[in-house]
């Protein structure tokens, strides 16, 4: 495939905060449709493949008949510590949605971050999101929470996810009143066929300077190529994932699958790597998200580093996505 001139620049936690290589591994799988020797295989060829950034979360997988919640920081402790990892990886978890610790009331917060931290085997969490936002709480709770962390040690930096531009603008100005630490990072639902990103909610992440970490960066699988018609999605036996992608199937999203298979070609690349590639060089974009559940599900993700597209294949990309309303940038 080609290769960069020059490596891709870092990913960055606020000015001062850690450096990374720009690709997130999701984690969500890990303890789930990965089980634990899939789960150290995926991990260890991350971080062998350049990769350093981990995303979990504290209710990873509660949703499975018979797990609790943790699983997935659970799989990552104990391979970080079987391996003597912890001082390679960036790890960012979040709160509010495991069966124990839902909600983000100030104690919910702070027993929430010592579970996790007790399950990832580790004295701190990276990068610490408000997974959903908790309406019930005042975010003066919410935001002083998050900041005693950061005062504790226990946080490095502090993240919001899944926040309306409104409640984002509450939370920066409850920060501000209260000189709490300010969040540094955001994660939104982004991606080539998802893009109501690109207008309110980048215009937050600019005006505060947040660093963002897109999840489902490959459309629950869509963005790989390899669902393409509904028999793909709907046969028995269908995966999840497969299941999840029918939703693209249109003809917009079929227009994106034939840009990225047209670009995937002429870089020798897979359609994964190229789809995160758009994805890592949109404005404010500093890394995207993107799971794994074997070593070679990982392969075209860990592709996309050596990856640079150029200003007309950026923008084939961006018209052949483009949603009436929005203004599309390359």
């Amino acid at each position: 495939m080609t290769e960069t001139a020059q490596p891709v620049a870092d990913a960055r936690l606020g000015a001062s905060g850690p450096a990374f290589a720009p690709l997130v591994l999701g984690t969500n799988v890990l303890g789930w449709t990965a089980d634990r020797e899939a789960s150290f295989a995926v991990l260890d060829a991350f971080v062998d493949g350049g990769g350093a950034a981990l995303d979990t979360a504290d209710g990873y997988s509660a949703w499975v008949p018979g797990h609790t919640g943790g699983e997935s920081e659970r799989i990552i402790g104990e391979w970080a510590e079987s391996r003597g990892a912890r001082d390679r990886v960036v790890i960012a978890t979040k709160v509010s949605q495991h069966p124990e610790f839902r909600g983000l009331a100030a104690a919910n917060i702070a027993a929430a971050a010592d579970a996790s931290l007790e399950r990832l085997r580790t004295d701190r969490i990276d990068l610490y999101y408000a997974h959903f936002d908790d309406p019930e709480v005042p975010l003066e709770e919410t935001v002083g929470a998050f900041s005693a962390l950061v005062d504790q040690g226990k946080v490095g930096a502090i993240g919001i996810s899944n926040y309306t531009p409104e409640r984002i603008d509450e939370w920066f100005r409850v920060t501000e009143e209260h000189g709490f630490h300010r969040a540094v990072a955001l994660q939104p639902h982004y991606n080539l066929v998802e893009r109501e990103f690109e207008g309110a909610l980048r215009a937050r992440a600019e005006r505060e300077g947040l660093a963002v970490f897109p999840y489902f960066s490959l459309a629950k699988g869509f963005l790989t190529g390899k669902y393409r018609a509904l028999g793909d999605t709907t046969a028995d036996g269908a995966s999840v994932r497969a299941r999840a992608a029918a939703e693209y199937l249109d003809e917009r999203g079929l227009a994106v699958l034939e840009a990225l298979d047209e670009i995937a070609e002429s870089h020798a690349a897979p359609a994964a790597a190229v789809a995160l590639a758009w994805l890592r060089q949109q404005a404010s974009v500093s890394a995207p998200i993107a799971s794994a559940r074997n070593v070679e599900q990982l392969r075209p993700l860990l592709a996309s580093l050596a990856l640079e597209l150029g200003a007309d294949e950026l923008a084939r990309l961006t018209e052949a996505s483009a949603v009436s309303g929005l203004e599309a940038s390359a």
